[in-house]
């Protein structure tokens, strides 16, 4: 080839016109969908908000609300990410990027129990929705908490006598006692490997049959360890307020010495043995519950003044 173009200037350059024109085609059509839209709509204290961003955010509010939000609404959304991600660097709090991939993945979770990050990537492809505009609203709120928490840690906290005074306000007799429980529990599996289907009922089965004969800790657990693919897990010690309700019913239900009902996991069959239960007037479902209202009433009031001021001194720019 080499010899060919030396043979004539002229078809080399005809050669040379035709593989630059090839070439800028060639990247045209590999280029990704952002290329096309990136006219800059407004700079925040010198960092760009595009066309593109914006269009993203709107794709991923629509799907996730189902509903149109103004563009103006979403600008200013993506001008508050912009202001967070900004003080975190102030504040030199960045969040990593597997900071960013394990929220992500919880994420996925939550929506599906069965879903992976890929899987939630996927489902935003099928949107039109590219995965990084939810992990920029990702970085920006973790870094924001962070923020947050350190510079009002003081106001975050919350006396015993303030989490009373909040669960008064919540009880019609606030004079009778709450009470919560330490619960101790032997975590039993029965393991069943993965695509085992079969397998997995018939481990069902088995968990059934020991729950039956299973009358006491000392007794029960030595019967479970016996048993040939059961593992029988360290005690753990779990509060009421740890619990969401509907397993604090079910150990409420649960006789000390006996099985919870077996529940499937991604290892196989779990049942857990209820070996204690004891009262702890200290920490309650209650207190928990009323902590956390106090906090997040708390957290959202400093954030928003904070985002305030943060926004009465941002330099904006747009671009004409």
């Amino acid at each position: 080839m080499i010899s060919h173009r030396r043979k004539s200037k002229s078809k080399m350059r005809g050669h040379s016109l035709f593989v630059m024109a090839a070439a800028c085609v060639a990247a045209t059509c590999a280029a990704p969908p952002r290329a096309f839209a990136q006219h800059v709509v407004l700079k925040v204290n010198g960092e760009v908000i595009t066309d593109y961003d914006i269009e993203q955010r709107s794709k991923f509010i629509m799907l996730a609300s189902h509903k149109q939000a103004p563009r103006q609404q979403v600008i200013e959304q993506l001008i508050d990410e912009k202001l967070k991600i900004q003080v975190g660097r102030r504040y030199k709090i960045e969040m990593t990027d597997n900071d960013v991939d394990r929220s992500y993945a919880e994420m996925a979770h939550r929506i599906n129990r069965n879903w992976t990050a890929d899987q939630l990537t996927q489902a935003l492809a099928q949107a039109g929705v590219d995965s990084a505009t939810l992990k920029a609203q990702i970085m920006a709120d973790l870094a924001w908490q962070t923020i947050i928490r350190g510079r009002f840690q003081s106001s975050l906290q919350f006396n015993e006598k303030s989490v009373l005074a909040e669960i008064a306000t919540r009880t019609k007799d606030d004079s009778t006692p709450v009470i919560g429980y330490d619960y101790t529990l032997h975590p039993i599996l029965f393991v069943v490997a993965r695509g085992e289907s079969a397998l997995a009922e018939a481990r069902r089965r088995d968990a059934e049959a020991l729950r039956a004969r299973f009358t006491s800790c000392d007794a029960g657990l030595s019967l479970a360890r016996s048993l040939a693919g059961v593992v029988v897990r360290e005690p753990i010690t779990k509060n009421s307020s740890e619990l969401g309700p509907a397993l604090r019913d079910i150990l409420d239900k649960t006789e000390i010495g006996h099985l919870t009902a077996p529940e499937a996991t991604p290892q196989g069959v779990e049942l857990f043995a209820l070996c204690a239960k004891k009262e702890n007037k200290a920490d309650t479902p209650e207190k928990a519950q009323a902590r956390e209202k106090l906090f997040a009433e708390q957290f959202e009031s400093k954030a928003k003044h904070y985002l305030q001021e943060l926004r009465r001194q941002m330099m904006v720019e747009r671009p004409k």
